[in-house]
């Protein structure tokens, strides 16, 4: 009887295999820039965004005083959201100038409030970075544009 149970046991004891539930999570490393494109945030240096800066040009020399500046105050604030080339909340910012005008960013610095409302590419980066909303941290127009230059230094 035991020589018959053990023989049906191994005849009928294939291997099974296990299903398991869940989800498997597979990540890569892409460019930010191309990762944005792919994912549906397009490039757009034509939008200023919306807020106070309406114009603004770069002069061609980088100002390395107010660059300076802007890296002290984006390492006290920003750096909590942000990272110089790699996502992380928000977007990396290298490169941001080749995604967006200087207005947008500025705007984007002084007014997230109101860019994230009114502003369609900042209403797909906060789609895009599962609605983590950039806060405002009430700077001036001059702390705004040292961050700004810090930023064309990256």
């Amino acid at each position: 009887m035991f020589l018959a149970l053990g023989a049906l046991i191994v005849s009928c004891g294939g291997k099974k295999e296990e299903k398991k539930d869940g989800f498997e999570v597979s990540r890569t490393k892409t460019e930010d820039k191309k990762a944005e494109e792919k994912e549906g945030v397009p490039v757009d240096l034509d939008n200023k965004g919306i807020g106070p800066i309406t114009n603004l040009k770069f002069p061609d020399e980088i100002n390395d005083e107010m660059a300076a500046r802007g890296k002290a105050k984006f390492d006290a604030i920003c750096v909590a959201c942000h990272m110089i080339d790699k996502r992380m909340i928000g977007p990396a910012l290298k490169g941001v100038y080749d995604r967006r005008s200087p207005e947008w960013v500025m705007n984007m610095i002084l007014n997230p409030d109101g860019m994230l409302k009114e502003d369609p590419i900042a209403k797909a980066l906060l789609k895009e970075y599962n609605n983590a909303i950039m806060l405002n941290q009430n700077l001036t127009e001059g702390e705004a544009r040292d961050i700004a230059e810090y930023l064309r230094t990256l």
